[in-house]
């Protein structure tokens, strides 16, 4: 089975377990564990209590501030929380997301927001945002601000992340969860988690449903 309800209390209450240290090369784990019955994780859960889209206030690509309740009210909505400067997790994630936005009509990728936070905010500047995204998809909205505010907007969804650090190579690190929330056009609330795991084939197979406020 690919899907899982699960209550979103416990993965608010897991965020504190593990992290993903995205450039540290360990293949941590994820941030809040999707566990089934038989104890494994799942690809995609179906919270049966959907989060809460945050009262969040940032800076967009552009230098402007984006209110992401008002800017995404009504709208199917993929938020994720990165870096730029993240050799694996995070690239690989916004491309297989942006590989399947594709394959959706023109309309449906226009309703879609894919918003995409830093977690590094001191390094990802709107315009060094602007610059990685335009090589992914430069529809996707990037977030950056204060890393305290950024922190706590992760925390409401269930997503741990740490302030940036230096590794035992002195190479700067951030520390977060790995996953995808997706937002329903319908009630605006977060009603699905991707993990890591999630690939190209598992988003093309769920953003037409997602568009519509379905479950996958």
């Amino acid at each position: 089975m690919r899907k899982k309800t699960f209550a979103a209390a416990a993965l608010l209450a897991a965020a504190t377990l593990t992290l993903s240290a995205c450039g540290t090369g360990d293949g941590g784990g994820s941030s809040v564990a999707a566990v089934s019955q038989d104890g494994k994780q799942q690809v995609v859960t179906v919270l049966d209590q959907p989060f809460t889209k945050p009262a969040l206030t940032l800076t967009d690509t552009q230098g402007k501030s984006y209110d992401l309740r008002k800017e995404t009210a009504g709208h199917p909505t993929l938020i994720y929380f990165g870096y730029t400067n993240c050799p694996d997790v995070c690239p690989l994630t916004m491309n297989n997301i942006a590989v399947a936005k594709k394959q959706l009509s023109k309309a449906d990728q226009d309703r879609l927001r894919v918003v995409f936070v830093t977690t590094d905010p001191d390094r990802d500047t709107p315009a060094a945002l602007g610059k990685w995204l335009k090589g992914i998809d430069p529809q996707v909205v990037g977030l950056s601000g204060k890393f305290a505010t950024i922190q706590a907007a992760a925390y409401s969804l269930g997503i741990s992340v740490e302030a940036p650090h230096k590794d035992k190579n002195g190479k700067t690190v951030s520390t977060h969860g790995t996953q995808v929330i997706a937002f329903s056009p319908k009630t605006d609330g977060g009603y699905l988690l991707f993990d890591e795991e999630a690939t190209v084939d598992d988003y093309t197979k769920d953003l037409p449903k997602i568009v519509k406020g379905e479950n996958p």
